[in-house]
């Protein structure tokens, strides 16, 4: 038995990583699918194929439901709405109009919000170095942010600053938010029934945002951008919803399950580096020096708060 679990200590980080490496791919096929249809569109279909891919998982365990408690719903609830829901939309929005691999460095800052999330809900401590970190990850990601620093007194448009940093920093602060939420859902709902009613409530938010933005229609759902190109439609929002949505989620929480949380946060690093190599090396998204530099000290700066907060608690 001793051996069985530390093989399962070894790997399960390893996991982690993978699960996190896959999640970085999704720009490859979230930025052309841009091209085809809304952003809204986009996460409403990437819903339906995660839940179609999860019903083997979810059906079983529906009779669980009837054992879940009301505080344990509202976080579930919330979960659903700003992580699948509208998180989502925002990071889509963020990759059409910003720079994506700004866009994806700058996600690194949800640790830190998400530490302050979980302070005020669950009534963590904060570590002494909290604020030292945190302020260090905030103002290295307005440096990353803006492309040509000289000039923001000048004017935020020629300095560089695009909307898409203002839809990633709301994508973040919904992201951290769910992130707390899932901390909440955790401990009065089983993992596998919670990542399955998690898309379940995504795909109900996604059907009444769409209805309230009058898109719940097959000219919206199916525009003629996607009519003019349906193999290349299809085939991204098949490889969006599994090989970047279902699959490296069943992957994450086996190796959380194996991982302490300490550690598990490095390997989560893996998304960062994923999504990148893509942005950088296909879509060509350069990164300026200091603005390579200012990823590399936020980057390290929310490790630093993972680090003295794991130590803290």
């Amino acid at each position: 038995m001793k051996n069985r679990s530390a093989n399962s200590g070894n790997y399960g980080p390893w996991l982690v990583g993978l699960g996190a490496a896959l999640w970085g791919t999704e720009s490859a096929w979230r930025i052309p699918l841009n091209e085809l249809f809304d952003a809204k569109v986009i996460v409403f279909w990437e819903h339906v194929l995660i839940l179609l891919m999860f019903l083997p998982v979810l059906l079983p365990r529906l009779g669980e439901l009837r054992r879940i408690d009301i505080r344990t719903w509202g976080f579930l609830v919330f979960s659903g709405f700003a992580g699948s829901a509208v998180g989502t939309i925002f990071f889509t929005l963020a990759l059409k109009y910003g720079n994506p691999t700004v866009v994806n460095v700058i996600l690194n800052i949800q640790p830190v919000i998400s530490t302050l999330g979980a302070v005020v809900i669950f009534g963590d401590k904060l570590a002494p170095r909290f604020f030292l970190y945190a302020t260090i990850a905030i103002l290295a990601g307005i440096f990353l942010s803006v492309e040509h620093p000289t000039l923001i007194g000048v004017s935020f448009e020629q300095a560089g600053l695009t909307i898409g940093t203002g839809y990633a920093l709301i994508c973040a602060f919904f992201w951290a938010g769910s992130t707390v939420a899932g901390r909440g859902v955790m401990l009065g709902m089983p993992l596998r029934l919670a990542s399955s009613m998690r898309v379940v409530i995504g795909l109900i938010c996604m059907t009444f945002i769409l209805l309230g933005y009058g898109k719940l229609n097959t000219a919206a759902l199916w525009p003629p951008a996607a009519q003019a190109h349906p193999g290349q439609a299809v085939g991204a929002l098949i490889l969006l919803a599994s090989i970047s949505g279902g699959i490296p989620l069943l992957i994450y929480f086996e190796g959380l399950r194996r991982t302490r949380a300490s550690t598990a946060g490095y390997f989560e690093m893996m998304q960062t580096l994923a999504a990148i190599c893509i942005t950088w090396g296909f879509f060509h998204a350069l990164l300026r020096p200091h603005q390579i530099i200012a990823a590399i000290v936020l980057i390290t700066a929310v490790a630093m708060v993972q680090r003295v907060q794991s130590i803290a608690s």
